[in-house]
């Protein structure tokens, strides 16, 4: 009988394996009552997108600490196709060790990739779209309350400047972010709450939501006109209420500029996709509040599979069996799969292996911080910017 007040696994749960499918358990006792050998097992991608920006193995890391296997993977926050430039799946991490230290742990250790790969792709998707402007992860609102911290961390990773989350932002070491929920307008008035922000907020994040009632523009122009100093109005019209809103945006800069606010910022949130920042962007957005986009973004179909038991190479039908390393041409960015202990040059060049070994017989030999995840994602978006002009 379930007896938490949440229908949510502890971490007791997710360390036993309790949090698993079924069949993995039920199949345990005759995994280990037949002669075991160890086995190599590594975790690819079935779907074939472009690319993902590679984040959980932190949590991976936390979860297999201890247990006698070894572990490799591609760091968190690499941008990363899916597949090699000769079309074959890349493993994103590899393990080896006996079979059942493992199996019980595969549901817990895919949906921790899946997810917050998920969304941090989307949250550097969006940063490509946004940029040079900034945006922030407004999310959790839309997902369990429990992973909130998860879904801010990806998501920070991936690209946004900060995020909304109280817990969220202490897992990556931040202050949260936020301006003003309608509701403060609405209980005090807006000249009431528009004044509380002026007076109480750090200069740099003094944001007035102006939206709660009247129309945008003169709402804009009153704000501005009675807290000159403010740094940003926000826009968070309701879409019932949008008709066109880069037209919106493109007009209260008109105002606030004619008035002598060249200085006053334009946020825009309210369920904002990517497909729609170009646009709020060029009309003068300056910033963007993204929730849902990001915290929904695609789960991505990662999979755990056998490709080595002892020294024999064997995978079920569909997979590449053997112990593979993932090579990297740090000149052209050509990466390339390759048998495990093979070396390749590309224009010339030693390939580097990208592979990194973070857990040696359970022991964890090496950690990524979160910021550092955020700089490697961050640089190589840049690049990816670069290359389209």
């Amino acid at each position: 009988m379930w007896k938490s007040k949440f229908y949510i696994a502890t971490e007791k749960d997710i360390l036993e394996g309790r949090a698993s499918d079924v069949y993995f358990s039920r199949s345990e006792g005759i995994v280990k009552t037949s002669p075991e050998e160890r086995v190599v097992v590594e975790i690819t991608l079935s779907s074939s997108d472009s690319w993902v920006t590679f984040t959980g193995l932190d949590e991976v890391l936390n979860l297999m600490e201890g247990k006698p296997i070894d572990l490799w993977a591609i760091p968190e926050g690499s941008i990363i196709p899916s597949r090699d430039n000769l079309g074959r799946p890349i493993p994103f991490l590899v393990m080896e060790g006996k079979y059942s230290d493992l199996m019980v742990y595969e549901t817990a250790i895919l949906g921790m990739l899946c997810q917050s790969t998920g969304i941090s792709t989307e949250s550097t998707r969006v940063f490509l779209e946004c940029y040079p402007r900034e945006f922030f992860s407004f999310g959790i609102r839309r997902m369990h309350p429990a992973i909130s911290p998860m879904i801010d961390r990806a998501a920070y990773i991936g690209g946004a400047s900060g995020v909304s989350g109280i817990l969220g932002a202490e897992a990556i070491g931040l202050s949260p972010v936020g301006t003003m929920p309608h509701s403060i307008a609405i209980l005090l008035g807006e000249e009431r709450a528009w004044k509380f922000i002026d007076d109480n907020f750090p200069k740099g994040s003094r944001t007035l939501l102006i939206d709660t009632f009247g129309d945008e523009k003169i709402k804009a122009i009153e704000a501005a006109d009675m807290f000159p100093d403010i740094d940003y109005i926000r826009l968070d019209t309701h879409s019932t209420r949008r008709g066109n809103f880069p037209a919106i945006v493109r007009e209260i800069r008109w105002e606030l500029d004619l008035r002598g606010h060249k200085d006053i910022k334009i946020m825009v949130s309210g369920g904002i996709k990517k497909e729609q920042i170009r646009d709020l962007k060029d009309a003068g957005a300056d910033s963007f509040g993204i929730g849902t986009s990001i915290a929904s973004g695609k789960t991505q179909d990662f999979a755990m599979d056998i490709v080595q038991v002892g020294e024999m190479p064997i995978s079920k039908k569909g997979k590449y069996s053997g112990r593979k390393d993932v090579l990297k041409c740090q000149d052209c960015g050509t990466v390339l799969i390759v048998p495990f202990g093979e070396s390749h040059d590309c224009h010339g060049i030693p390939m580097e292996s990208i592979l990194v070994k973070f857990i040696n017989d359970g022991v964890i030999k090496e950690r990524i911080s979160t910021n550092k995840a955020r700089d490697r994602c961050i640089s190589t978006a840049m690049h990816m910017l670069e290359g389209s002009h």
